[in-house]
Formats: C-alpha cells, structure tokens, sequence
C-alpha cells in the first residue's frame, strides 16, 4: 500500500452470453463508467446479487451475497499478467468493479476497511472479506491454456468486499485502509482453500472471516482431515 492508494476505474457488467455455460448469461465483462454505487446486497441467496447498483452476476449460487458484494483487482497485477501473456488487459476484463492502484491485494488483511472518498460523494466503507477463486466462467473469459491452473498457482486473487457504508464511488476515489491486529492475509486464506491444510488450519484457528465463509473453511478442513 501507498500514500497514493486510489481507484483506478470503476466497472459494471450488463447480460452477455456466457462462453463456457450455454443458454446461461454472465456480467464477467465489465465496463468502465463514471462512478457506481454500492449497496450491501444481502445474502447470496434471496439477496440482490451484486453490491454494486445495475451490476449483474449469472451465476447467483456462487457469486454475488454480503461477502462477494464488491470486487476489486490491482492495476499493478493486471498489467503483470498482460506481461506474462503478451496482450493488454483493460480495466474490467478479470471481472472487478473497482481496479485499484496502490494496494497490495494478494497481501489485504481480512478484515480490514477501506474507507473511500470521491469528489462530491460522501465516504463509502468497504470490508475485504475473501479472495477470488477462479472459475470456468473466468476461464472462458480469458481463453488461455490452463488459465484455471495458472492463475491459482501465481495467487494474484484479488480482493472481495463487503459494504459497511453504503454510497456513490468514483473513479480517482482514494483509498485509506485501517489494517486489523492479525496478520492472516487473502493469499493465507486463498492458499488454504485450494489445497493447503495448514494454511487452512492456521485461518479456521484465527477466527477471522465472516461466519459464512468460515463455515465453508471449516468443511474443507474436515473434508481433508476425514
């Protein structure tokens, strides 16, 4: 994190085709606008899907709820990847509504705010909760080879939000994170989600996630000790 912590660009997806699942649509794509406004969204199931206003999310069962309500990506970790592939990556291709600069996200601490002020809007409050786990939708975004594979062994994951105070964020908002007392991290959390006992123990063990997804934590943990 810097001084200079900011928004980038702030991204909304409306209904396209989904390229992996048929006769089913998805908001994956986003595209910049202006500004966009969040709201806490409800749960994932019954709730309004997205935290951000006009955003649409096609698959309700996995994505979208309290914990998913709001999806950043560092600036910085996009055009890594578009180095490692050779092609240019704009803001809203992996999915984000908000393409951040100046955050470290692989490293966001869960738990930890962000407060935002945009030109003319009052503060919005946003809560990292989660990292993102990639799927087959994202992979038939991207259309590499192994994408699922690739993406998940670099652990460039982003950072899921809630929304502690709901309002209107702009592009060029900035960003002031308040860090909590423990050092358990998105990438800790990612780790342990796709693979890694202890890291998974150590997360579970901390007691830091929202109850949902400590619940979901806690299952995996069982699974892999049965």
């Amino acid at each position: 994190m810097t001084a200079a912590a900011r928004v980038l660009s702030v991204n909304v997806g409306r209904p396209r085709p989904n390229p992996h699942k048929r006769l089913r649509e998805t908001g994956i794509h986003k595209e910049p606008v202006e500004a966009l406004d969040v709201r806490d969204p409800g749960p994932k199931r019954g709730g309004l899907g997205s935290g951000v206003v006009g955003d649409t999310i096609g698959d309700t069962r996995h994505h979208g709820g309290v914990t998913q309500a709001v999806y950043a990506y560092a600036a910085e970790d996009l055009r890594w990847w578009g180095e490692q592939l050779g092609r240019d990556l704009p803001a809203g291709l992996f999915g984000e509504n908000l393409t951040t600069e100046g955050l470290d996200l692989t490293h966001a601490l869960v738990g930890e705010t962000w407060r935002l002020t945009s030109e003319g809007s009052d503060e919005v409050v946003l809560r990292v909760e989660a990292p993102r786990i990639p799927c087959a939708t994202f992979a038939g975004v991207m259309q590499e080879r192994g994408w699922v594979k690739r993406f998940t062994a670099e652990g460039r994951t982003g950072a899921y939000l809630s929304v502690v105070r709901a309002g209107t964020i702009g592009s060029g908002a900035a960003v002031d994170v308040s860090r909590p007392g423990h050092d358990v991290d998105l990438l800790t959390v990612f780790r342990g989600l796709t693979g890694d006992l202890d890291a998974a123990r150590r997360v579970v063990e901390a007691k830091v996630l929202h109850p949902s997804e400590h619940a979901d934590l806690e299952r995996v943990v069982g699974a892999r000790t049965d």
